[in-house]
């Protein structure tokens, strides 16, 4: 029986023919690595490769690494099979990428949205034979609102708060949220406040973006400054004792859960915003249209009811088991900085 060009193995997806791995999530040799986002990135790789903007983004939460930055398209060859990156849309630097074999074209997305959030390079459909899709919100329920009028609702949002005379706390990863949310915050309302994780991310990508001023909060922040302005936060801030010299505030999440009524009780925030760094329903089918492909891989999220439906429509899909689920390590990692702050 013909080995397949990419296996799901112990240590992550693995290209036999190249000896090479697409974001393990065990130390190899030889890792590709499709975007910063700590399930994705893992640290104890001998050599990575990565699109070159997501190389100072690994760097800094993994240190010192050996790792080579590749543009969008090019190709580089590894014991005859052809690898390239190309736009996901997920976040700053991420890729799908994209392994061909004589005839035979994979495409693995990583993590991916359609929709142009104005900061990462736009997703861009690639013809393939087999597609290897997450299905994060792969259920008819999650279909996304327009960016520009949920962006619009946060900072209403915010204004309202400022005219009561309390502290807006917005809520998102340090990683892709934070600086979506960032890019489009009014600041004729007031001052934007971070936190340690955000601050210092959003640091190591203004080089790449033009974002506004932020201030980060220390222990000398008095909470009178923070009145009427807003502060970024992680998800993993919520309820921590750096929140609570915040009083008054109003918090609020920007998050695809945010689609339902009970995420948001459960995490007792006062307000939810649906914005999502993963593609929606519609944005996954239209997606897997695109690549022509046959065969199609769903990875994480709603993988079952996702794969069961894609085979009603005609396609040759299945599942496969990952250790991916970026909400469980990005607070983590995030947790971590909030008890230096």
């Amino acid at each position: 029986m013909k080995t397949p060009l990419l296996q799901f193995t112990n240590n992550g997806i693995y290209c036999e023919k190249a000896n090479v791995y697409l974001d393990p999530w065990k130390p190899v040799d030889h890792a590709i690595i499709s975007h910063g986002h700590a399930d994705h990135s893992r640290y104890g790789h001998k050599k990575y490769i990565t699109h070159y903007r997501n190389v100072p983004i690994i760097q800094h939460r993994l240190g010192e690494i050996n790792v080579t930055g590749k543009e969008w398209g090019e190709i580089f060859t590894v014991n005859n099979v052809k690898f390239s990156l190309h736009p996901a849309g997920h976040i700053i630097g991420s890729s799908q990428i994209r392994v061909e074999h004589k005839d035979e074209v994979w495409v693995f997305t990583g993590d991916y949205k359609t929709e142009n959030d104005g900061i990462s390079t736009p997703y861009e459909p690639i013809k393939c034979n087999t597609f290897i899709t997450e299905c994060t919100f792969g259920l008819p329920a999650f279909k996304w609102t327009p960016q520009e009028e949920v962006l619009e609702n946060i900072n209403k949002w915010w204004a309202e708060n400022r005219a009561e005379g309390k502290t807006s706390i917005l809520f998102g990863y340090s990683l892709g949220k934070a600086q979506r949310l960032l890019k489009y915050l009014d600041t004729d309302i007031g001052e934007i406040y971070t936190h340690g994780a955000i601050e210092n991310m959003t640091q190591v990508l203004r080089p790449m973006v033009d974002f506004p001023k932020t201030t980060l909060i220390t222990r000398d922040t008095k909470k009178e400054q923070l009145l009427g302005n807003i502060v970024l936060a992680p998800p993993s801030a919520h309820g921590s004792t750096w929140i609570r010299k915040m009083v008054p505030y109003v918090t609020a999440s920007a998050s695809g859960w945010m689609t339902f009524r009970g995420a948001r009780r459960r995490r007792a925030i006062d307000k939810g915003f649906v914005l999502s760094d993963h593609c929606d329903w519609p944005g996954l089918l239209e997606s897997i249209e695109a690549t022509g492909a046959e065969k199609i891989i769903c990875t994480h999220g709603y993988t079952d009811i996702f794969s069961k439906y894609l085979r009603e429509q005609g396609y040759d899909a299945r599942t496969e088991a990952t250790q991916y689920g970026e909400e469980e390590t990005e607070a983590a990692l995030a947790s971590k900085s909030t008890a230096s702050v």
